[in-house]
């Protein structure tokens, strides 16, 4: 799957909303980039860690994604994500990176670095991914 066409996947959800877009993807990492401007800046005028946090689920997201791509079959769903602020931004743009910590067969754990436009780390950012078949969204307890 092409930039062009990831970035056109996540422009129907909160992603459009936020200003979020992927901006390269290797072997062993997505990259993407949010600004910081009136739709991600808390009240007092930082870069909310709310939106960080969705930055940071979306690269997770897509690289658990990428990285099971071949199968058709295979569905991927965050399900834990926390993140550590460390440091204010006011403006600009943050980029984050997300990077592999352990890619299991049933579960993926992912590590996203958020930095300012000086590459000062503001967020560090851990993602839980689920792995699983589309058949076990068929599943219902009875």
């Amino acid at each position: 799957m092409s930039l062009i066409q990831m970035n056109e996947r996540i422009q129907s959800g909160i992603e459009r909303v936020l200003g979020i877009r992927i901006t390269a993807v290797g072997p062993d990492f997505v990259c993407g980039e949010m600004p910081v401007d009136e739709r991600t800046r808390q009240p007092f005028g930082i870069l909310h860690g709310g939106a960080s946090l969705v930055l940071a689920e979306t690269l997770g997201g897509w690289a658990s994604f990428l990285a099971t791509c071949d199968d058709p079959a295979i569905r991927v769903a965050g399900i834990e994500v926390s993140g550590s602020h460390v440091r204010p931004v006011r403006s600009g743009s943050v980029t984050g990176v997300a990077r592999p910590i352990r890619l299991g067969r049933s579960l993926h754990f992912w590590r996203i670095d958020i930095c300012d436009q000086d590459q000062n780390i503001c967020c560090s950012a851990k993602l839980t991914v689920k792995v699983g078949s589309s058949r076990d969204n068929d599943e219902r307890p009875r």
